[in-house]
This record gives C-alpha cells, sequence and structure tokens, in this order.
C-alpha cells in the first residue's frame, strides 16, 4: 500500500494533520480531514453565516479532491458535523444541488455536536473518496 499526502495549503500540517490522504492499491482511496469555511492561510471564514460558511466548506472539500485528481464525482462516503442542525437543513439544498450536479449521492452522516475545532465555525465535511 502506497500513501500520499494532499495538501492544498500547508497550515494544517503544522497543526499536525493532512487535508487528504491518498491510500493506493487496487484502488485510488481519498481520506479527507473535515473541510470547514477557512482561508487558505487557515483562518475562519464567514462567522455567523451558514450559507456562506456551508458554500466555503464545499469549495474546500472540492480544492481537496482536485488536488488528488478527483472530485465530487468521487466521494463514496460524507460525513456532516453541525453546531445548528436545524440551521444547516435551512440550507442544505447547496450541499445537495452541488453532489446532483456531480451526479453522486454518496453515504452520508449528519451529526449535530456541541462545537467544532475553531469557536466560529458551524459545519464540517469529512469525506472519502475513490478513484
Amino acid at each position: 500500500m502506497d500513501r500520499t499526502t494532499v495538501n492544498p495549503w500547508t497550515w494544517s500540517v503544522d497543526m499536525g494533520y493532512n487535508q487528504g490522504e491518498i491510500v493506493s492499491g487496487a484502488t485510488r482511496t481519498l481520506y479527507c480531514s473535515g473541510q470547514a469555511a477557512m482561508s487558505g492561510e487557515g483562518k475562519p471564514q464567514h462567522a455567523g453565516d451558514m450559507a456562506a460558511q456551508l458554500a466555503l466548506t464545499i469549495d474546500n472539500l472540492e480544492a481537496v479532491l482536485g488536488e488528488a485528481g478527483m472530485s465530487l464525482a468521487n466521494l463514496v462516503r460524507l460525513n456532516v458535523y453541525t453546531t445548528d442542525v436545524d440551521g444547516l437543513f435551512e440550507h442544505y439544498g447547496l450541499l445537495a444541488s452541488r453532489l446532483g450536479a456531480a451526479g453522486v449521492a454518496p453515504t452520508t452522516t449528519m451529526l449535530g455536536v456541541a462545537r467544532l475545532a475553531v469557536p466560529d465555525l458551524m459545519v464540517e465535511l469529512e469525506g472519502t473518496a475513490v478513484a
């Protein structure tokens, strides 16, 4: 088995994790770290705005997938963590439409949590993709 790190940004390496990891064998599998509304410099964005956070979070997940030569179409698993389930459901169409446009409906779990790693963040997406 070969493992290759995927880091479109370097700030996470200083925090002890990679944005993604490719595991090669019979197929290529990418395990994506949880993505949130963070800038390329690792700064939280859009405090208090669930729609804007969700949109940037999806963009960041796509960036990790893209760096690995994949896209949302390669997602086979998506974990969704949020500090406000009801608030996320109000804007869930953003995520559903992006996945639908990619022609994918990955297995998904949504969990309401007390907080995420950075206090102003309200949503985090963690994915597994194969190619």
